[in-house]
């Protein structure tokens, strides 16, 4: 059989327009639509399933079947060709159906007699709503010009399934989410911070009034048009003041490079060819990508794919007109709710007014929660199914610190937070008179309080909290907000500024590290199954030394005539200590002899994570000035708990008194040696942990920049010799955890937690 030319589909769509807007009801429309696909495609069927609640996909209408069938055959999700369809939301062509293993046979329908299929998937909003199916009694071996216009034609189907005059469209929903009873969502935490407000969904989903194109090439121009619309935004927001500086401005760069994506651009100007208008091309390519996302395993990918659904929604907007909710009507306590978001939405709202966002995806490492952590603003994550148990406007608290979100809370719930954040507003004025006083106990312990950075949006908080310096700049952040991996001369610019900004505190810039869960798109990743303990971090930079001469080449230039302490991560034994203080050597002699300003001073030091490094030590100390223990890491490898895995990662304490002698070993080595101890993980923040740390014998904290305050607030109230007397009587107790008897201690001597 001949390709369908596209001139076909654009008779096909004409034909179904007319239909669509004709008489009847939508049982009726649907029962003509089937008919005319049949009767286009040359086909003896053509048989349109709705998915119904709980996950069945009903027989509503066919041309060729049994009509006694329609309303009473039903598959499930999975089930039968039908259901495969509907469950990997892909098209499916078969000259031989029934020798499919998937097959399954109803023998009310009278389909015995059709040898070949195919099958799409009817979608809409990204979700699988239903399935249209052609069938013919020959062995026909469908092309994929043919597949693509079924699925222009599925497209059209899709408005009408989700009018909801077939099936209602509340059928789906959850009960919970139909009963307006107070509910409590739990997700990941993607910025810390508390909001109460009101929700505001983030729906900009633009109706799409008409499909059918009378011609390509103005559809094409209007494209076009669309595009340069979004550049000229794009080029307005950098010339935000805000904006000027930033990793959130790179966000922004690889956010513009996709409106120049060939691929992405070809696949619009492909369905345009085929007789849609330009905004049901975009439509059409954006539920596609989509329905496939969820086939998509590799967590930068997906991210990137939000990327292009933000870019999507953005084109129906300009094309259409319509500008969705404007910035005066946005309530002055907006939480939004999305599925998810693209970096640009978040622009769209005034950050003033907002006090939360909520998504049902998302990764800390998401363009868009790297764009709300520059505005402030909580974040909650990974919330599940939240856009089907809430309202426009129901009153909503967002706990970005604990990650839980609260919907339609009690007038209780609702005070505390709002007393809560209160509270927290006293606090942090109390700590800010605190910022110039230095962090002594009661006996005269001085302690080092840092702080953790991987943004330069955060440098602007080392003042303000009255840190002493930058105990661990991450510059892996800066790697992964970007489409491709910075060269010598960005990485210097950046480096550069944040010392400047730093003003002379110290800053512990740890080298590049990720692997894991911190993912790089240009490093082709691989399958592992046990990622943390995988090819990651120190371990990746030494098999890819010119990725680590680079970064050490830009912080040399960054540091000329500075200070420069530079740290490298996950070292597991001295000898890739040795390897990489050997890479830094090189680099320093390369500049040297380029003539090249050098550091004034250039200190070195390794994080201690893998505890088999504590069991070198005599070896280690002597080729270090600094030490940092990463706890978070440290008790991962200690405890042999996947930090990611919820039904083990609480299982272990922290201050076990494993955990705890452990420290206490390696800081009275450091002590007794000279060389500086620090500790940079969550233990360094929390004031009950670290106290124990202090009192183990760590003078050094590197925590973030909102602990700064009550961790300096404990340690002038710590009495450290009666502490670490009280910890030491503690250390051989088979105690699953010291923390009951150390709050005890820390209540009964004043300790302020």
């Amino acid at each position: 059989m001949q390709p369908a030319a596209p001139s076909v589909s654009r008779r096909l769509l004409a034909r179904l327009r007319d239909v669509m807007a004709g008489s009847g009801s939508a049982q009726e429309r649907l029962d003509k639509v089937v008919t005319l696909i049949a009767a286009d495609m040359v086909a003896e069927v053509c048989s349109c399933y709705v998915l119904r609640a709980g996950e069945v996909l009903e027989l509503f209408a066919t041309e060729g079947l049994k009509k006694s069938a329609v309303h009473k055959t039903r598959l499930r999700v999975g089930e039968g060709l039908v259901g495969d369809i509907a469950a990997h939301a892909r098209p499916l062509a078969l000259a031989d159906a029934q020798a499919h293993p998937h097959f399954a046979y109803r023998p009310e329908t009278g389909e015995e007699i059709y040898h070949s299929l195919m099958g799409v998937p009817i979608i809409r909003g990204g979700r699988v709503v239903g399935v249209v199916v052609v069938q013919n009694r020959t062995m026909r071996h469908y092309t994929d010009e043919e597949i693509e216009t079924l699925e222009t034609v599925a497209m059209v189907l899709a408005e009408l399934v989700a009018s909801g005059e077939l099936v209602k469209r509340d059928e789906q929903v959850a009960v919970d989410g139909n009963a307006l009873l107070p509910l409590r969502v739990e997700g990941i935490r993607l910025n810390g911070g508390v909001g109460v407000g009101v929700a505001v969904l983030h729906q900009r989903r633009v109706t799409i009034r008409r499909l059918v194109a009378e011609d390509p090439e103005v559809e094409l121009a209007r494209l076009r048009t669309a595009l340069t619309g979004i550049k000229t935004a794009i080029d307005e927001l950098f010339a935000r003041p805000e904006l000027r500086d930033g990793e959130h401005r790179d966000v922004l760069e690889t956010y513009r490079m996709f409106t120049e994506d060939k691929g992405w651009l070809a696949r619009i100007g492909e369905a345009i060819r085929t007789g849609l208008t330009a905004e049901a091309a975009v439509q059409k390519v954006h539920d596609d990508t989509r329905a496939r996302m969820s086939q998509i395993t590799d967590p930068y990918l997906r991210e990137r794919l939000h990327d292009f659904e933000d870019l999507a929604n953005r084109l129906l907007q300009h094309l259409s007109g319509d500008e969705g909710l404007a910035r005066g009507e946005l309530p002055d306590n907006s939480v939004l709710i999305a599925r998810t978001m693209g970096p640009m939405e978040l622009f769209d709202y005034d950050p003033k007014c907002l006090r939360g966002l909520v998504l049902e995806e998302g990764t800390p490492t998401m363009h868009v929660a790297i764009v709300a952590r520059a505005m402030d603003i909580p974040v909650v994550g990974r919330a599940k199914e939240v856009l089907d148990k809430i309202e426009p406007f129901d009153s909503i608290v967002v706990d970005g610190d604990n990650a839980q979100v609260f919907i339609r809370p009690p007038e209780d719930i609702r005070e505390s937070f709002i007393q809560a954040i209160g509270l927290r507003e006293q606090r942090i004025a109390g700590y800010a008179k605190l910022r110039d006083v230095p962090a002594v106990t009661t006996d005269g312990v001085s302690v080092g309080i840092h702080m953790n950075a991987g943004l330069l949006l955060d440098l602007q908080h080392l003042h303000d909290s009255g840190a002493d310096g930058i105990g661990l700049y991450r510059t892996e952040l800066p790697f992964m907000a970007r489409s491709s991996l910075p060269d010598v001369a960005a990485q210097t610019l950046l480096y550069r500024k944040i010392l400047d900004q730093a003003d002379g505190k110290p800053v512990v810039f740890r080298s590049l590290d990720v692997g894991g869960d911190k993912v790089l798109p240009y490093w082709n990743p691989y399958e592992e199954d046990n990622p943390a303990l995988g090819w990651r971090s120190i371990r990746i930079t030494l098999d890819r030394p010119a990725v680590m001469r680079h970064q050490l080449r830009a912080l040399l230039r960054a540091a000329a005539g500075r200070e420069l302490r530079i740290m490298f991560p996950m070292i597991a034994e001295v000898n890739e200590l040795i390897q990489a203080r050997r890479i830094l050597d090189i680099e320093v002699e390369h500049e040297r002899q380029a003539g090249h300003p050098l550091p004034e001073k250039l200190l070195v030091g390794t994080m201690l994570e893998v505890p088999a490094l504590a069991f070198q030590l005599d070896a280690l100390l002597p080729r270090v000035d600094f030490i940092s223990i990463g706890s978070n890491d440290l008790a991962q490898f200690l405890f042999a708990v996947d930090r990611g895995n919820p039904r083990i990662s609480e299982r272990y304490d922290p201050l076990a008194p494993a955990m705890v002698s452990f420290i206490r070993r390696v800081a009275h080595r450091c002590r007794d040696t000279g060389v500086s101890l620090s500790v940079c993980g969550e233990m360094a923040g929390r004031p009950l942990e670290a106290m124990a740390l202090i009192a183990a014998g760590v003078r050094c904290l590197s925590l973030s920049a909102p602990s700064v305050g009550p961790i300096k607030s404990m340690v002038r109230s710590l009495d450290v010799a009666a502490t670490a007397a009280y910890l030491d009587r503690l250390l051989e107790l088979p105690d699953r955890s010291l923390r009951d008897k150390l709050k005890c201690f820390a209540l009964d001597h004043g300790v302020v937690l």
